[in-house]
């Protein structure tokens, strides 16, 4: 089975494509994971996006699907996939389909944006062994103290409202757009996250066999 699977950032996209990858077997492919991959590696299209990263530009759109291309040849995708963080945009869509990649279902996970703002920015790290907590939901036993080590707790710049803010923004005006593009095509299956991740992946498989 071939997937893609849809969320703005903090809707747990990263859990559920582990657990689907555990029920049938297929990888994961996540864009971040496969351009370090292909940097590593020295492939054509690693080399040339390592160019832009060097230059501190973005990757282009033709690299990432360039890298996208070399990576779903592997013999691990001959039985299907799962796309996290990729397509990002229409066009990467379009590239996917002009690749003549047919995409069996696509898993698009709703979370309202003040549920995401408040699980996101709850969250501290360890800043010495990296133990992670959550002002809600994992309270340390001393309010800034890890359980662990006894080290200062802190926000990563990543956690912090006004980056969580930003990086909502940028997913409702690029990516967003998607859910409509797959909607035509009659592949979209929207889910809707709750706040138990096991009810979300009981959802999410229900919408794989639907």
């Amino acid at each position: 089975m071939k997937l893609i699977l849809l969320g703005a950032p903090g809707a747990g996209k990263g859990t559920q494509a582990e657990k689907i990858c555990e029920k049938l077997h297929i990888p994961t492919i996540s864009t971040g994971n496969i351009i370090r991959a292909a940097l590593k590696n020295g492939t054509e299209m690693g080399l040339k996006a390592k160019a832009y990263m060097e230059a501190g530009q973005l990757v282009p759109d033709e690299v990432v699907i360039g890298i996208i291309k070399d990576r779903l040849k592997d013999d691990d995708c001959k039985n299907g996939f799962i796309l996290d963080g990729f397509p990002r945009t229409i066009p990467q869509a379009q590239a996917l389909v002009d690749m003549g990649i047919d995409i069996d279902k696509v898993i698009d996970i709703e979370v309202p944006d003040e549920k995401i703002i408040a699980r996101m920015s709850g969250r501290r790290v360890c800043s010495k062994c990296a133990n992670s907590y959550h002002m809600e939901y994992k309270k340390p036993k001393v309010d800034g103290v890890c359980d662990a080590c006894g080290g200062e707790l802190v926000q990563r710049k990543d956690d912090a409202p006004e980056t969580v803010l930003a990086r909502l923004e940028e997913y409702h005006e690029m990516t967003e757009p998607l859910k409509g593009f797959y909607d035509k095509l009659g592949k979209l299956k929207v889910v809707e996250g709750q706040e138990d991740v096991s009810d979300t992946t009981s959802l999410v498989f229900a919408a794989l066999e639907d």
